[in-house]
């Protein structure tokens, strides 16, 4: 029980982080949730709506995180049911885990790694000549999917079916936490959500932050978090798996003492 007592700080969006937390909870650690990333419906959902008509005309679907999948089927599984001959493709085993709870099985997926590049070594996404592809995804975000779908013959098309923003979050438990020398580390899932939570603990924080323990499940968040100065950068696995398992190891080489 290396995590027993130690107070974690989830960073997930509100929604997505109670499978994670309970995880935490059950290892004796106590999941401090403070969301960096608010997750909110787009303006104009025509686009979606048309969609959703057209679903039947695209060879495969490919939704790059849970947000994108409860927000697109939230309207599309409203009006229709999913194709059954239309292939999905996603990253990562919570958002396997969101497409199996709207009935979206047999899904491409890379076991291994969760990102965009995994994605596109899989066999189903390197012979995609002559196919139409469309991608569920967030406002703006990376061009690398479907840049190099289109390079290996395939026709985009990108359908933006939420938004991200910025929470207004007092981080006054969080100093109180740091100053009481009780928060031991920070998990942080995505670049964004870093530069959200850099900014949202202001100042103080931001120094307290640069010597607490952080620990992010990919390369990218990792160049981040060290350009923006935190010294105890701990890379993991992918996932929820891999986040655990670098926390109780981390933990179990620290004593009892305090992370910090």
């Amino acid at each position: 029980m290396s995590l027993a007592g130690r107070h974690v700080v989830v960073t997930r969006p509100a929604g997505q982080a109670a499978h994670f937390a309970t995880a935490l909870s059950e290892a004796g650690a106590i999941p401090v949730l403070y969301p960096v990333l608010e997750i909110r419906d787009i303006e104009d959902p025509t686009p979606l709506l048309d969609a959703a008509i057209r679903l039947d005309s695209f060879d495969l679907a490919v939704f790059v995180s849970p947000n994108a999948i409860q927000k697109a089927l939230a309207v599309v599984l409203a009006r229709r049911t999913w194709p059954s001959g239309l292939r999905v493709a996603t990253i990562g085993k919570s958002s396997e885990r969101e497409l199996a709870r709207h009935g979206i099985h047999d899904v491409i997926s890379p076991p291994l790694r969760f990102d965009s590049e995994a994605l596109l070594e899989l066999p189903e996404l390197i012979d995609v000549a002559g196919k139409r592809v469309i991608i569920f995804r967030g406002d703006g975000g990376r061009e690398l999917l479907g840049d190099t779908l289109k390079a290996r013959g395939a026709s985009v098309e990108y359908l933006s079916c939420y938004r991200r923003g910025k929470p207004a979050l007092d981080p006054a438990p969080l100093l109180k936490l740091w100053e009481e020398g009780r928060l031991d580390a920070v998990t942080l899932t995505s670049s964004e959500g870093l530069r959200n939570f850099f900014d949202m603990v202001g100042r103080l924080g931001q120094a307290w932050l640069r010597k607490t323990p952080a620990f992010v499940p990919h390369a990218r968040i990792a160049e981040q978090a060290l350009a923006l100065g935190l010294a105890r950068v701990v890379p993991t696995g992918p996932g929820d798996d891999g986040l655990m398992a670098s926390l109780v190891q981390y933990f179990a080489s620290h004593g009892n003492g305090p992370a910090n």
